[in-house]
C-alpha cells in the first residue's frame, strides 16, 4: 500500500476527547496490551497528530503519528500498527517467518505467498483467514511488514502451502516507514533460531524443494503471471531506492554513532547551542527571545544531513532544555513579559563556550525536501506579459499579431514607435510628441477624451498602451518549459488569523504558484517554529492547498521564503516581493509586504 509515494491532505494535532477515543480503540483491537502499554502507545500529553493521506492507489489513510514516527494507520475503520510500534510489542500479533530475500520483493509492493514462510519447529501459528499477522525474517523476530491472511492455518497446510498466504499492507522500508525516524530494525531473538529440519519431520506436508531448494520458487504473488519487465521495475526499484536515498539507516541519526537517537539528539541540541551562542549571538542581541535563539540561530548551526529535533532529546521542550543551560550558569533566561521567555545574559567566559569548537564550514544550500530526498530549491523565472485584446487589434495587426497574441514590454513598445513613424505620426515641431490617428484615439484614449486629446508624450503614450492590454506572465522552472498564463501572478499571501477558540493560526496560501510543495514547507515550519501544521485546500481556489501553522509564525514564514530566494540567487526578489503581509492587509486593502 505505501509502497509508492502518498499525498498528505492534512496533519492535526489530537484533542484530549480523541485521544481518549483512540486509547478505547487500540484496546478493542489488541486485547493483549495492558493499560499501561496502551497509555505508553498513545501518550496523554506528548504531541499526537493524525496525518490524513492518499495512497497512490487513491485510498483514503489515517496515520497517527507521536514522537515523529507512525505508530498506527486506519483503513476503512480498521487500525493496524505500524513496524515502529510492532518493534516495542512484538508479540502484539501472531508472527510468521519468511526468508531475507523475500523482503525486497515485499517492500517493492508484492504480498507474501505460502512456498515463501519458514515452518517452526512449533509449526505456524494458528490464525483464521482475515487476520491481523506480522512478518518476520530468520535469524530476528522484529516484524518487517504486516499483513491479513488470505485463509486459516487449516487451510495454508491443506493446500500444501501453496498460493498467496498474506496480503501485505505495510513494511520496512516503504514510505510510510520513511515518514518516520527511519530507524532499522531492533535485534529480538526468535522463539525457534533454526528452521526445521524437514527430513526429520515426518508427516510435514512441505517437499524438500520448498525451502532447501531453490529460492527462484519461492513464488510471489505476480511472479508468474506478470511480464518480466514490469517484475523487474518492482523489485529493482526497490533496490536502487534503498541504495541511493540516504535516509535509510538514518538520515537525521549519525549511523556510525553506537549511542541512542536520544543521546544523539541531546549531543546534536548541545552542540547547536554553543555554536549559536559562540558565533552568532552578540551582546547587542540580548534579552533576545527564546524561540528567536531556536528558530534564527540553533537551527542555522545544525550539521548538514542532520535535521534538529527537540521532541526527540530527553528534555522534550526548549524551556527545560534552557533551564538545564541556565543551572550550569551558561545563560540566564527570564520571563520578562507573560508567558514569554528571554534569555538576557550570557557567560561567554565558560569553559563550555570558550572550549567548543567550531566545526568547519561546508558548502549548504536552502532545501526543501520531497519524500526522503533533498533537492535544491531554485526560484521560477517570472516575466511580465501583455496579451492584445480585440479592442486593440487594429493597432497590432500591421506587426502581424492579432487578438489573444502575447508579447513583452519591449515588443509592444518597438510596435507602437514603428506605427506611429510608420504612419508618419511623429509631430514635425516637438519630436517628443505624437499625433493620435483614428486608430490610436480608438485604442488608447477615453470616451471623453476623443475629441479633446490630439497629441501626446512618447512615455504617456506607451504606458496608456500597455494599461490597455491584457495582463498575462511567464513562469519559467529550471529544466522546464516556460508555462504562460493569462492574468497577473498573485503573491505568497501570508496571513494571521484568529478561531473561535481565541488561537492565533498563520495560514499560508498560493506556494505552488512559486514551485513550493505546501506539504514540504509545513515539515519545514513544524520542525523551526515548533508548532503543529496542518494542510488544507484553499478555500475558493481550484487545485490549491493552504498551510495553516498554530501560533503568530508571519516572522518565520518570512524569514523562510525570503531566505530561499536569497539563497538561491534570485533576481529582483526586492522589486518583486512575493509576500503579502497580515499588517498591509489591514492598512491598505491587499499590499504586497515589502521586505
Amino acid at each position: 500500500m505505501f509502497a509508492k509515494a502518498f499525498r498528505v491532505k492534512s496533519n492535526t494535532a489530537i484533542k484530549g476527547s480523541d485521544r481518549r477515543k483512540l486509547r478505547a480503540d487500540v484496546t478493542a483491537v489488541f486485547p493483549t496490551l495492558g493499560t499501561d502499554q496502551v497509555s505508553e502507545l498513545v501518550p496523554g500529553k506528548e504531541e499526537l497528530n493524525i496525518v490524513k493521506l492518499y495512497a497512490h492507489r487513491g485510498d483514503a489513510v489515517a496515520v497517527y503519528v507521536s514522537g515523529g514516527n507512525p505508530i498506527l494507520f486506519e483503513l476503512e475503520k480498521n487500525l493496524y500498527p505500524t513496524v515502529y510500534t510492532l518493534w516495542s510489542y512484538p508479540d502484539l500479533l501472531p508472527t510468521f517467518t519468511t526468508w531475507p530475500l523475500v523482503l525486497e520483493k515485499l517492500v517493492g509492493g508484492a504480498d507474501l505467498m505460502l512456498p515463501g514462510l519458514v515452518v517452526p519447529p512449533a509449526g505456524l501459528p494458528q490464525v483464521q483467514k482475515g487476520d491481523l499477522c506480522a512478518i518476520a525474517l530468520v535469524g530476528n523476530r522484529a516484524p518487517v511488514a504486516i499483513g491479513v491472511a488470505t485463509m486459516s492455518t487449516a487451510e495454508m497446510l491443506a493446500s500444501g502451502l501453496k498460493g498467496k498466504g498474506f496480503s501485505v499492507l505495510h513494511t520496512y522500508q516503504d514510505h510510510l516507514w520513511r515518514s518516520g525516524d527511519k530507524s532499522s530494525p531492533p535485534s529480538i531473538a526468535p522463539l525457534a533460531l533454526d528452521p526445521p529440519d524437514l527430513g526429520e519431520e515426518k508427516g510435514s506436508v512441505q517437499a524438500d524443494a520448498t525451502l532447501q531448494g531453490d529460492m527462484r520458487h519461492l513464488a510471489l504473488e505476480g511472479e508468474e503471471e506478470e511480464d518480466e519487465e514490469v517484475q523487474q521495475m518492482c523489485g529493482e526499484k526497490s533496490q536502487s531506492e534503498a541504495t541511493e536515498d540516504p535516509s535509510v539507516g538514518g538520515l537525521n541519526p549519525d549511523p556510525t554513532d553506537s549511542k541512542t537517537l536520544q543521546e544523539q539528539m541531546d549531543e546534536l541540541l548541545q552542540r547547536c547551542f554553543l555554536h549559536a551562542l559562540k558565533c552568532r549571538v552578540k551582546k547587542a542581541d540580548l534579552p533576545l527571545l527564546t524561540s528567536t535563539l531556536l528558530g534564527s540561530h540553533m537551527f542555522s548551526c545544525c550539521p548538514e544531513g542532520r535535521q534538529l529535533d527537540i521532541k526527540k532529546s530527553s528534555y522534550k521542550k526548549l524551556s527545560k532544555f534552557l533551564q538545564h543551560m541556565q543551572q550550569e550558569q551558561i545563560i540566564q533566561v527570564k520571563e520578562l513579559s507573560k508567558g514569554v521567555e528571554s534569555i538576557v545574559a550570557v557567560d561567554w567566559k565558560h569553559p563550555r563556550i570558550t572550549s567548543f569548537v567550531i566545526p568547519e564550514p561546508s558548502p549548504t544550500s536552502q532545501t526543501i525536501q520531497e519524500g526522503s530526498r533533498e533537492q535544491p530549491y531554485h526560484p521560477p523565472d517570472i516575466k511580465s506579459l501583455y496579451c492584445v485584446p480585440a479592442s486593440m487589434t487594429l493597432l497590432f495587426q500591421e506587426s502581424g499579431h492579432k487578438k489573444g497574441s502575447v508579447l513583452e514590454g519591449s515588443e509592444v513598445r518597438t510596435i507602437v514607435i514603428n506605427y506611429a513613424k510608420k504612419n508618419d505620426l511623429v509631430d514635425a515641431d516637438n519630436k517628443n510628441l505624437v499625433k493620435l490617428d483614428p486608430i490610436l484615439c480608438d485604442c488608447i484614449l477615453e470616451k471623453n477624451e476623443q475629441h479633446a486629446v490630439v497629441k501626446l508624450p512618447w512615455d504617456s503614450l506607451l504606458s496608456r498602451c500597455l494599461e490597455k492590454l491584457q495582463p498575462a506572465y511567464q513562469v519559467t522552472f529550471p529544466g522546464q518549459e516556460p508555462i504562460v498564463k493569462k492574468g497577473k501572478i498573485g503573491p505568497i499571501d501570508i496571513t494571521l488569523a484568529q478561531r473561535a477558540s481565541n488561537k492565533k493560526v498563520t495560514v499560508v496560501r498560493n506556494l505552488e504558484a512559486y514551485g513550493l510543495d505546501p506539504c514540504s514547507v509545513a515539515a519545514i515550519l513544524q520542525q523551526r517554529c515548533q508548532a503543529s501544521t496542518t494542510v488544507t485546500p484553499a478555500p475558493g481556489a481550484k487545485d490549491s492547498l493552504q498551510v495553516q501553522i498554530q501560533g503568530n509564525q508571519v516572522h518565520h514564514l518570512g524569514r523562510l521564503l525570503l531566505g530561499l530566494l536569497r539563497s538561491s540567487g534570485a533576481r529582483g526578489w526586492r522589486r518583486h516581493p512575493t509576500v503579502r503581509g497580515e499588517k498591509e492587509n489591514r492598512r491598505q486593502g491587499l499590499a504586497r509586504h515589502r521586505p
